[in-house]
């Protein structure tokens, strides 16, 4: 069964000379595999983690946001991410900032005024309440659980000693969205619940990410519907991006991980087969989880 710290190599090996990381073996640094690559290596690769911080700064838009892939212009999802890696560093304040304000800027099209009123009067084939909107995958288009859940945990993070009204209404909108999106029975889908009157079914990464941006949240029903949805079909997940998210959102609920850490160690092998970065840093950070500081922990 390989280490950790083998597994670290491995992705330290796949580091592009700017010091991002691609999805699959291209020269095109891609945001999201950059950022879980560099939480996943931590300290212990400290001057590979600093290269891929440094191609964050520089990678930086105008605006404050972050773009999916570099030389894009246009920001999107993984700015939520970009804060969060910066978070953990307890560096570089000011670009922390432009970020977090993107992120309290940007929302989902329904909560413009008049997709709001468009959802509400023609066209009543979802079900969901377009007063409480979260983050899009890309700006114009709707919110989805994944980037509101990541977004949320950004600013929750970035704001945590110094709250203001602005970033309170935001996570608050978040929050809402969230809860309001949930699956009958609990769990999340990416999108919404019910479509053209079919229960959409629950997915796993999707739950698990927006457990996490739930943390800190009082313990409703619907959180532990959710939890307990996940937490019963953990000893069945093969799947490794899923089954890591499933330990890095159990790991902050107390939920005990050491069986599913080797299930997971077991599924990654040496990792020569895991082409995508992403995946390979996310189980890694999974297989770490309660040895070092938990980069989508919210402190309450």
């Amino acid at each position: 069964m390989t280490r950790p710290v083998e597994l670290a190599r491995l992705l330290t090996s796949r580091q592009l000379s700017s010091g991002g990381w691609s999805f699959i073996g291209s020269q095109q640094e891609s945001m999201e595999a950059t950022c879980l690559a560099s939480l996943a290596l931590g300290t212990e690769a400290a001057a590979n983690s600093s290269a891929a911080i440094f191609l964050l700064l520089k990678t930086q838009l105008r605006d404050g946001s972050w773009p999916a892939f570099q030389g894009d212009s246009e920001g999107s999802w993984t700015t939520a991410l970009a804060v969060c890696t910066l978070n953990l560093t307890g560096d570089f304040a000011t670009q922390r900032d432009k970020g977090v304000r993107w992120l309290l800027a940007n929302r989902g099209r329904e909560g413009h005024w008049f997709w709001r009123w468009k959802f509400k009067t023609a066209d009543r084939e979802v079900r969901f309440d377009p007063d409480r909107y979260g983050w899009p995958w890309s700006p114009g288009t709707v919110s989805w659980v994944i980037p509101t859940a990541f977004s949320v945990v950004a600013i929750k993070q970035f704001t945590v000693c110094n709250r203001s009204e602005a970033s309170e209404r935001r996570i608050r909108l978040g929050v809402e969205m969230l809860l309001d999106r949930v699956c009958v029975g609990g769990g999340w889908n990416s999108g919404n619940s019910v479509v053209y009157g079919v229960k959409l079914p629950r997915h796993v990464e999707a739950t698990a990410v927006a457990l996490l941006a739930l943390q800190d949240e009082p313990r409703s029903g619907i959180i532990q519907a959710s939890l307990d949805w996940l937490e019963s079909l953990a000893d069945e997940i093969d799947a490794m991006s899923s089954l890591s998210w499933c330990i890095l959102t159990m790991f902050v609920y107390q939920r005990r991980i050491d069986e599913l850490k080797r299930r997971l160690a077991a599924i990654v092998g040496d990792g020569s087969t895991i082409r995508n970065n992403a995946t390979l840093a996310t189980a890694l950070l999974a297989l770490r989880c309660g040895e070092m500081i938990h980069p989508f922990m919210v402190l309450r």
